[in-house]
């Protein structure tokens, strides 16, 4: 019987140590999950990278049918793209308005580009406006003249070519017939020709330097009702830009 209680009580010492590493080894494996369940739980940690989620688009209004597409139109640079269109070449347009055939031919003959043209086309298209009177009061030898004192020779125009000089100018003022004293003082001889002296802006521009001046030129034209004179519009009949002749 002795023996017999031996081996129980060693028996129920051997199944309380069973069970002691069984409790062991389940809070062993509680221990693993937990730590896997903490290590990859999707929770905001401290120092990681949000990244903002996107803005909702707006919706887009509907567009009516029909309608043209948007055109992106450049931004104009200020002071550069009113004297590149003044830069290029200028021809009159048929009109019996004589203030603004004036202000354009005044325009005209202050524009050139020696990068496009030569001194015998610029001169051209000037003589082409300065129509020949019956009496001959208006002669050539007079254009070349008056052109040539706005600073343009053919020996200073092939200079200004090597240079790529180009010339443009915009009106500032225009003043006709009785708005001169002089014309006031000793008036046109005919009905229809008038007279008008043209403030302009003259822009002197070569690769290397550029210059701003003010320069007055009297420009005359022959109108309607004039027995001289196109029919259905004026002519230039004569301009003058040397000091001496210029009417105030």
């Amino acid at each position: 019987m002795v023996g017999w209680g031996t081996a129980s009580r060693g028996l129920r010492a051997l199944h309380a140590v069973g069970r002691q590493r069984s409790i062991v080894a389940g809070l062993f494996v509680v221990l693993m999950i937990s730590g896997f369940v903490f290590l990859f739980w999707p929770i905001d940690r401290p120092g990681a990278a949000s990244v903002p989620s996107p803005a909702p688009s707006s919706p887009l209004a509907p567009v009516p049918s029909g309608t043209p597409p948007a055109i992106a139109v450049p931004t104009a640079v200020p002071g550069e793209t009113d004297m590149a269109a003044l830069s290029s070449p200028v021809d009159l347009s048929p009109t019996r308005d004589f203030r603004a055939l004036a202000v354009e031919a005044a325009r005209g003959i202050y524009t050139w580009d020696s990068r496009s043209s030569s001194y015998s086309d610029v001169y051209a298209r000037v003589r082409s406006w300065w129509e020949l009177l019956p009496d001959g009061s208006n002669p050539l030898s007079v254009l070349v003249k008056e052109f040539e004192a706005t600073g343009v020779t053919p020996t200073s125009f092939a200079s200004l070519g090597q240079q790529s000089a180009r010339r443009s100018a915009k009106a500032q003022s225009v003043r006709c017939d009785l708005e001169l004293s002089k014309v006031q003082e000793f008036p046109p001889p005919w009905a229809g020709l008038h007279v008008c002296t043209v403030i302009v802006q003259v822009l002197d521009e070569t690769s290397r330097d550029r210059n701003t001046y003010s320069a007055p030129i009297t420009v005359m034209l022959n109108c309607p009702p004039a027995a001289t004179a196109p029919a259905d519009r004026c002519a230039m009949v004569a301009f003058y830009a040397t000091a001496d002749r210029i009417v105030y």
